[in-house]
C-alpha cells in the first residue's frame, strides 16, 4: 500500500486507488492513513468524525463507513489478483488483512508499502544530523528532498475534524522546521541571494515568525541591502507590537544591532546550526 497525505490524500492498493469520495469515509481513511500499522481507537474515530456529538448509532455508522473502505480495498486487491502478483508467496490478503478490526479500534497495514510522512520524517531526520556535523550542503540536500514531498497542505482535500486538525498543525510545524534549517543550511554555504526570493514569500506568509525573520533580514545584509535587512525588522516589530504586545527577542534585536554595527561580511550565522535564530512566534 501507498499512502499520501502531504498533500491530497491517495491511498493506493496493487497501485489502485482506494480513497472514497464521499466526506466521512475519507476523514477515516485519511486517520487510518497517518497512524498506517498503529491502532487508532474506535473512539478517536468517533470523535474526528462527530466532534463530541456522536449520534446513539455512531459505532454502527462507523462499521458502515470501514465496510465501504473494505469493498474499495476487496476491488483493488481483486484488481492486483487478475494482474497477476509475481513473486508473491503465502496465501493472498484479503480487505479484512488490510483493513483489521482489533478490540477497541482499527488499524491499516500498510504491507510495508510507501508513506509520504514517514519518508518525510526519515529524510528530516537525515538532514539534521547533516547540520549538527557541520555537513552544510548535505543537510540542504536532504532537507530540500524531504521538502519536496509536500505538494500542497497536509489532507488538502479532505474535511477534517478535531484529530485531523490537531495532526495537520503537528505536520505543519515539523515541515516549518526542515524549512528553517534547509534556509539556514543555505546561509551557512553562502546562498543569500538565491534565498532572497522564497524568504520574501515565506515572511509575507508567516507574519510574526521571528526566525524567518531574521534568516530574511541576514540574506538581504549579506546581498549589500543593509537599508532592507532592517526595515524587515522595523517591520516585524510594529506587527509583534500590534497583534501580539510583544517587542522582538533578544536574538533578533542583536542581529538588528550586528547589522547597524557591521558591514555584510561581519553577520555571522547562529552559532548551533539546530538552535533557531530567535523566537518562534
Amino acid at each position: 500500500m501507498d499512502i499520501d497525505v502531504l498533500g491530497a490524500l491517495a491511498v493506493r492498493e496493487n497501485g489502485r486507488s482506494i480513497t472514497p469520495t464521499a466526506p466521512k469515509p475519507r476523514q477515516v481513511l485519511a486517520l487510518l492513513s497517518l497512524h498506517a500499522d498503529h491502532v487508532v481507537p474506535v473512539t478517536a474515530l468517533i470523535e474526528e468524525l462527530w466532534a463530541g456529538e456522536p449520534p446513539r448509532s455512531a459505532r454502527t455508522t462507523l462499521q458502515t463507513y470501514v465496510l465501504q473502505l473494505r469493498s474499495l480495498i476487496a476491488a483493488a486487491l481483486k484488481h492486483g489478483a487478475q494482474e497477476g502478483q509475481e513473486g508473491q508467496e503465502g496465501p493472498a490478503r484479503t480487505a479484512k488483512d488490510v483493513l483489521v478490526t482489533l478490540p477497541g479500534g482499527y488499524r491499516l497495514d500498510s504491507g510495508g508499502g510507501t508513506s509520504d510522512v514517514r519518508e518525510f520524517d526519515r529524510l528530516a531526520g537525515l538532514g539534521y544530523r547533516a547540520m549538527d556535523a557541520g555537513d552544510y550542503a548535505g543537510a540542504a540536500r536532504q532537507l530540500r528532498d524531504a521538502l519536496a514531498l509536500w505538494t500542497g497542505p497536509a489532507f488538502a482535500d479532505v474535511h477534517g475534524g478535531a484529530q485531523l486538525d490537531m495532526e495537520i498543525k503537528r505536520l505543519e510545524e515539523s515541515r516549518l522546521c526542515a524549512l528553517d534549517q534547509r534556509i539556514e543550511a543555505d546561509l551557512r554555504l553562502g546562498r543569500h541571494r538565491e534565498l532572497l526570493a522564497e524568504l520574501t514569500v515565506l515572511v509575507s506568509r508567516y507574519r510574526t515568525h521571528e526566525n524567518l525573520h531574521g534568516q530574511f533580514m541576514l540574506a538581504l545584509h549579506r546581498s549589500g541591502r543593509r537599508g532592507e535587512a532592517l526595515n524587515v525588522y522595523h517591520r516585524l516589530r510594529g506587527t509583534l507590537v500590534r497583534e501580539l504586545g510583544l517587542e522582538p527577542s533578544a536574538g533578533l534585536r542583536r542581529l538588528q544591532r550586528s547589522i547597524l554595527m557591521a558591514g555584510p561580511e561581519a553577520a555571522a550565522p547562529v552559532e548551533n546550526s539546530r538552535e533557531p535564530l530567535v523566537r518562534v512566534s
